[in-house]
């Protein structure tokens, strides 16, 4: 990946479509994954349309990955010469007080984060990776830049929660499934989703402003578009149920939009509702 991220970005996202390609015929289990995910979420696309569907989704997923070398070793100036900025507006008129960055796992999701990370110093939790080395050059590519704060999800929300207080924007990833001991069932696309609370019960806590932001992969191997979206109004409510589900309408709309880019390949419905049976 170091070597790589001195090509040019055409060469690059031609290695990576090839990349997945290759993955897509041996990774089974993930596509499975991929393909259960897509019937639930998009039943009225044919058998063909989701194979597709699916087989474009692990040519932007490996292209992602193979590109994400430019983050982690690329310079500044080439960095922002990648990344077309929109709505930055929204991401002012929130500052000020506590932020809680809304990134949900879209495959350019690491973008918005390097593009942030150049201008402002963040706190974020991420996931220990089994690979150890992998792990290091995560943590070494998601804080080059600036001050940032890091800390590991079996941290809890303490760290968090200070952070923000001490004006750190939280770039917080909500949208996987991680059982629903500190969730509750709400809808995505119509499916009953086990879906973390942290959303509202930190914008409670702290007093933070949402400011949702998406990160895609632009066409043509013209570069990425990281695009944040006005501070959600009347957020949170006394509803917890309703807040929580309004973060999962917000990806809805865009994943529809994108579907190729969404991260189709984590088990978003491992956790079911007492009774039900399983899915994967």
């Amino acid at each position: 990946m170091w070597l790589l991220h001195f090509l040019p970005l055409p060469l690059l996202a031609r290695m990576g479509d090839a990349l997945g390609i290759l993955l897509h015929m041996l990774g089974a289990e993930r596509r499975r994954v991929a393909d259960i995910n897509l019937r639930l979420c998009f039943p009225e696309l044919g058998e063909g349309e989701r194979a597709a569907l699916v087989k474009a989704h692990f040519r932007m997923f490996a292209r992602c990955f193979l590109e994400r070398g430019i983050l982690w070793w690329s310079g500044k100036e080439r960095i922002q010469r990648l990344i077309r900025v929109a709505g930055l507006e929204h991401l002012k008129a929130a500052q000020g007080g506590p932020v809680i960055v809304l990134a949900p796992h879209f495959v350019a999701l690491d973008v918005g984060g390097s593009w942030l990370t150049q201008h402002v110093n963040l706190v974020s939790i991420y996931s220990n990776q089994k690979n150890p080395l992998f792990h290091k050059m995560l943590l070494h590519g998601r804080s080059r830049f600036g001050q940032q704060r890091l800390h590991a999800r079996q941290e809890g929300m303490r760290p968090v929660v200070k952070a923000l207080l001490d004006g750190y924007p939280f770039y917080y990833l909500p949208d996987q499934d991680f059982t629903a001991r500190d969730g509750v069932f709400v809808p995505f696309f119509g499916v009953p989703a086990a879906t973390l609370t942290t959303v509202p019960r930190l914008a409670k806590m702290t007093g933070a402003k949402i400011v949702p932001c998406i990160s895609r992969v632009l066409p043509d191997a013209a570069g990425y578009e990281v695009r944040f979206f006005p501070a959600w109004d009347n957020y949170p409510t006394d509803d917890i149920v309703a807040d929580t589900r309004r973060v999962n309408e917000f990806i809805e709309r865009h994943a529809r939009e994108m579907p190729e880019q969404y991260f189709w390949l984590h088990k978003r419905f491992k956790t079911r509702p007492e009774g039900e049976e399983k899915f994967y």
